[in-house]
């Protein structure tokens, strides 16, 4: 067998070493995740850092949305056989990280946990949204940050607007909600470009790895 089969052969293997990996990370994020939510619904909800957070109707919907990139991936892609299970991961791992934070009490605890919360969560979805974006055809740097940061903007509004209606509207912070959801908004963006633009460096490093193991 030649070098170059014996590379694509090693390649091979490790891409098949790592999807079982691949999924175990992603059903660990869930089952942390909905674990939390289940505790915090039904064994300890009198507890202060979970008093008014909605946690009932976050039980529902995080496990759902969580599991709805890549249930639309399995149903819609024509490389079924080779899911993209970083990015899933990085697209679930905020919802952890925000029930954690909750548990832990430290958007209670920690004045700046919030605004760091949004924008690095943001930025983790925004990794995982640009590893979906860069799997098709090849895009110009522009259109990645662009399309990374877009997708950031418009999920920040919606998790936004759930919010408010899951524990904001009629609750005890609604008169500092506008400054609020406005500085929300902005992290998430931000969070969001800065994703995109470490997917367009992450794709060029790996270009150049890629040429030099040719020319090597």
């Amino acid at each position: 067998m030649s070098e170059s089969g014996v590379t694509e052969q090693g390649a091979r293997t490790g891409d098949d070493a790592g999807r079982p990996r691949g999924a175990l990370v992603c059903a660990l994020l869930l089952v942390l995740t909905v674990g939390q939510l289940v505790v915090a619904t039904f064994f300890a909800s009198g507890l202060e850092q979970f008093e008014g957070k909605g946690f009932a109707a976050r039980l529902g919907l995080y496990p759902v949305m969580m599991l709805a990139v890549p249930l639309v991936w399995r149903f819609t892609s024509k490389r079924r056989a080779d899911p993209p299970w970083a990015a899933f991961a990085w697209i679930m791992l905020p919802y952890l990280v925000d029930v954690t934070g909750n548990t832990l009490n430290l958007y209670d605890s920690v004045t700046w946990w919030d605004d760091a919360n949004h924008y690095v969560n943001w930025m983790f979805l925004g990794l995982g949204a640009g590893l979906l974006v860069t799997r098709g055809r090849p895009r110009p740097v522009w259109e990645i940050v662009l399309l990374v940061g877009g997708i950031g903007a418009i999920m920040a509004i919606f998790w936004e607007v759930g919010e408010y209606y899951a524990f904001i509207r009629g609750g005890t912070e609604l008169d500092t909600a506008y400054t609020d959801t406005l500085g929300d908004e902005v992290l998430g963006t931000l969070g969001a470009l800065t994703a995109g633009v470490i997917t367009v460096l992450r794709g060029r490093v790996a270009g150049v790895a890629r040429v030099a193991r040719v020319r090597s």
